[in-house]
């Protein structure tokens, strides 16, 4: 069992989704709620890596982050810093790769929050910052919820979009997928065989956790 390749799945995953809430819910509130012509061409756009091969996403993003790229060179050149097989990018390309499996859900939540309540809670005096606040976000939270598991346990199992950008670098880039592929590569079955099944029972008890959570509120979500 490689410990240090779990240790830092886990902590990607965990950065990807705190990144992932920061930046997902206001765009999933936008696109729940914006009447914008040109909205379809946003949301296909942030659905795009579930029908996109990861290893053409991460291709791309290595070619956006790499030291010949125009911005790997102006982060080379002002604070000495290379994105390209590091976990700083690595983190960039979880976030892009599992961007839809947050937003989707977090925009189905709020979508699901019926108007009458905003309404009245506007009627009130309530403001749009304290209207989001105490009205649609409680009312979203199980979308919420399940964008962010979701988010969580894609990004612990992903492969492709983490070899092509980080690479396989032990306790850098090494994550606990690249860590089985590795073991099988090199016919230790039985190692493959643990590290698999700590996986499995990890991603399915949280994904059992949450549903458990959710039971009754009947929040939908859903991945073009």
């Amino acid at each position: 069992m490689d410990f240090q390749a779990l240790l830092l799945s886990l902590r990607l995953a965990a950065l990807t989704t705190a990144v992932l809430a920061l930046l997902g819910i206001p765009l999933a509130y936008w696109l729940a709620f914006s009447r914008w012509r040109g909205k379809p061409l946003v949301e296909a756009l942030v659905a795009l890596p579930i029908v996109l091969p990861p290893t053409v996403l991460g291709f791309y993003v290595l070619m956006a982050l790499g030291p010949s790229s125009p911005l790997g060179r102006v982060l080379d050149q002002a604070w000495g810093l290379r994105l390209a097989f590091s976990f700083p990018g690595l983190l960039i390309a979880s976030v892009l790769y599992s961007l839809p499996f947050a937003v989707q859900p977090f925009a189905a939540g709020f979508a699901s929050v019926p108007p009458r309540m905003l309404e009245a809670a506007a009627t009130l005096g309530a403001g749009p910052f304290t209207r989001f606040r105490k009205v649609l976000l409680p009312l979203a939270w199980p979308g919420i919820l399940t964008g962010l598991v979701l988010s969580f346990a894609h990004t612990l199992g992903e492969f492709g979009v983490v070899l092509m950008v980080g690479g396989n670098i032990p306790g850098v880039t090494r994550t606990v997928s690249i860590a089985i592929y590795d073991q099988v590569q090199a016919l230790e079955y039985g190692a493959a065989m643990r590290t698999s099944v700590v996986l499995l029972a990890f991603s399915f008890t949280i994904l059992l956790l949450t549903y458990g959570l959710r039971r009754g509120k009947g929040t939908p979500w859903r991945l073009s």
